[in-house]
């Protein structure tokens, strides 16, 4: 690690009089110029910018065009917008210092870190070695088809998704493309949990079907992050555990499990993850009630079929004439739906983010919900009285997650 000073004998590119900030954005120009770019970050954000957390860029094709693709996080959400590369420097500029305090740009060639303090220290631009040498695809895609390695071939093609060369069926193309989204989300959501690499986790996937989001998931956690996991896939039906079981016992999968049974029957045991994709109905509702009883620190779902509430739905005036029409009350019962369960995780202590988890011309059910657990569960009363207030509003008058009212 050195720092990118101006001194005759290393670098007479960076005279003394220059500052940090406009160092750094000559190496970003000059990275988006030879092609050696790899990615920025922009962090440590200034108050008054919330609710942008931090945000990336990489460099995509779009259109045969190069685009500069942003993604601002937010706590409870993410956002992109693409940018053209000849506008990287005047936006930068906008961004860093009134808006954010650090910056990193990562090249082929090296990695430059920007730290502008918000007291009077000086400006600083360090180098490091850099952490990628190959520039990284550039196809809009990319993260759908990489987000896992090669090394998940084996069970891959085990579940009938890819050839034995590892490339995926043409009738299964949607399906794995959704695993490869699911791997996505799912590594960010655990580095949002602070979790070590090499440290223990106990996972269990809820209505796991026929597994393929749990061998993601335990591809991803295992092989790819390090974890030492412990991963059971609980199905109702055995046919279906039993396919599981055999090729995770064939493949050698140690710390991959399956197990039959609906997650209302399961024993409650201490976990890390709890994670339920497309459980039906309220069975969503008893996946979040059994991760908050084992004290999750993450839990994830993806609501299936919604049918408790649509019955109970009425609705004051202005809607009563919009949820006259079916298809727009059951909709809107799979929306409120939705929202009290959000408002039911943070009332157990989580924030909470909304991805949108598959491209809804796939399939409508494409929203995840995932809470990471952050604060003191049951003590917001602000939130307790609006779930209280959403219920009454339309009618309903039971909902899954009632139970939580009472904690």
């Amino acid at each position: 690690m050195s720092t990118d000073s101006p001194t005759p004998s290393r670098s007479p590119s960076a005279p003394r009089n220059i500052p940090p900030l406009d160092r750094f954005l000559g190496r970003v120009s000059e990275a988006l110029a030879r092609a050696t770019f790899v990615r920025l970050v922009l962090s440590h954000p200034e108050a008054g910018t919330k609710p942008v957390e931090k945000i990336t860029a990489r460099l995509i094709q779009l259109q045969d065009e190069p685009v500069l693709s942003l993604t601002l996080r937010e706590p409870q959400r993410d956002q992109t917008r693409n940018l053209k590369p000849d506008e990287a420097v005047a936006w930068l500029r906008s961004e860093l210092g009134p808006r954010f305090r650090s910056g990193l740009i990562e090249t082929t060639t090296g990695d430059w870190q920007l730290n502008l303090p918000a007291d009077n220290r000086p400006a600083r631009l360090v180098r490091h070695a850099p952490r990628v040498r190959e520039t990284p695809a550039r196809d809009h895609d990319r993260s759908k088809s990489r987000a896992l390695e090669p090394s998940s071939n084996d069970w891959l093609h085990g579940l009938g998704l890819t050839d034995p060369a590892g490339h995926p069926l043409p009738s299964r193309t949607d399906k794995h493309q959704q695993i490869h989204r699911y791997a996505e989300i799912l590594g960010h959501l655990v580095r949002d949990c602070g979790w070590s690499a090499g440290g223990s986790l106990r996972v269990a996937d809820m209505g796991c079907g026929r597994g393929y989001l749990t061998f993601a998931a335990w591809q991803l956690l295992r092989r790819q992050l390090g974890f030492d996991v412990k991963i059971t896939g609980i199905e109702a039906r055995p046919a279906l555990v039993e396919q599981s079981r055999e090729l995770a016992t064939r493949l050698g999968f140690e710390g991959l499990t399956f197990a039959a049974g609906t997650v209302a029957e399961t024993a409650i045991e201490p976990l890390d993850a709890l994670l339920a994709l497309h459980a039906c109905n309220t069975a969503t509702d008893d996946a979040i009630q059994h991760g908050i009883a084992a004290g999750c620190r993450l839990i994830v779902v993806a609501p299936c079929c919604h049918q408790e509430v649509r019955p109970q739905l009425s609705a004051p005036e202005p809607f009563t004439g919009a949820l006259a029409h079916g298809i727009v009350a059951e909709r809107f019962a799979e929306w409120i739906t939705d929202v009290l369960r959000i408002h039911f995780l943070e009332w157990a202590g989580y924030q909470v983010k909304t991805v949108e988890f598959v491209a809804p011309e796939h399939t409508p059910r494409n929203l995840l919900i995932a809470g990471i657990l952050g604060g003191k569960p049951f003590t917001d009363a602000a939130v307790r009285d609006r779930i209280v207030a959403l219920k009454s509003m339309f009618g309903i008058g039971h909902h899954g997650l009632d139970p939580l009212l009472g904690r």
